[in-house]
């Protein structure tokens, strides 16, 4: 049986200013390549309660990228680079990351995904890389969202390094914020030149992997990315049922 992956959503306004959940068919494409089954989490009052209601039926949680992260979560003050953000995904989210570290569910976090699995874990962001000195490279590139922009070293022995089978890799970029200080029981398993965390991986969990990047845009091209989805898919397919 495939293992059935939760998939966070953006909140988009549609036809009569009516709110709506939206989901790049890109990474639900490639939660079915990998052998899973995609399920496109709500927003709004079906979501609010629901992260507890959610995981019981869920095999793995995919947390995808979007809007920033609202700085409160990690105690300070919106910063003038600081762009949208989005209160209700931001609690829907976190409190799935929550209970997905508490069941030891499977998770692969992609950009904004990553940086709040950073955040619900005990960590800080960068909020606006311009605004704040960092970031050298062009972290938002003007290229195909398929092309590898940037390279990023990887950590040998890292789970990431072994599923990729890889030590260094060119990867696209499309982000403001990024990791600062890496959580407590995080890791940080891939750098780029300029220094900032391009993955994280728990060191407590089977299966808790964060990237920067957005391997969904780049699998199709470049099978190697695809590689990330299939490990993840098979860690939720080994999932124990959570006790009662």
């Amino acid at each position: 049986m495939r293992p059935w992956i939760g998939v966070t959503a953006s909140q988009q306004i549609g036809g009569g200013d009516l709110p709506g959940a939206w989901v790049a068919t890109e990474y639900t494409d490639a939660v079915l390549v990998a052998g899973g089954v995609p399920v496109i989490l709500p927003l709004g009052e079906a979501g609010a309660h629901g992260a507890h209601m959610w995981l019981e039926r869920l095999d793995g949680l995919m947390l995808t990228g979007g809007v920033d992260v609202d700085p409160a979560f990690f105690g300070e003050e919106p910063g003038r680079g600081l762009g949208e953000v989005c209160p209700e995904r931001d609690a829907l989210e976190t409190a799935l990351v929550e209970e997905a570290l508490l069941r030891d569910l499977p998770v692969l976090a992609i950009c904004r995904g990553m940086q709040v699995m950073n955040v619900t874990a005990g960590g800080t962001l960068y909020q606006d890389l311009a605004s704040q000195g960092k970031g050298a490279l062009q972290h938002r590139q003007r290229a195909p969202r398929w092309h590898g922009s940037h390279r990023v070293e990887l950590t040998p022995g890292s789970k990431i390094a072994e599923i990729l089978g890889l030590n260094e890799l060119r990867v696209n970029s499309f982000h403001h914020q990024a990791v600062r200080d890496v959580a407590p029981g995080m890791r940080a398993v891939a750098r780029s030149a300029d220094g900032l965390v391009e993955a994280i991986e728990s060191r407590r969990h089977r299966f808790v992997v964060g990237v920067q990047w957005h391997p969904e845009h780049m699998w199709r091209k470049n099978p190697t990315h695809l590689r990330l989805f299939e490990a993840f898919v098979r860690a939720a397919g080994r999932r124990e049922p959570a006790a009662d």
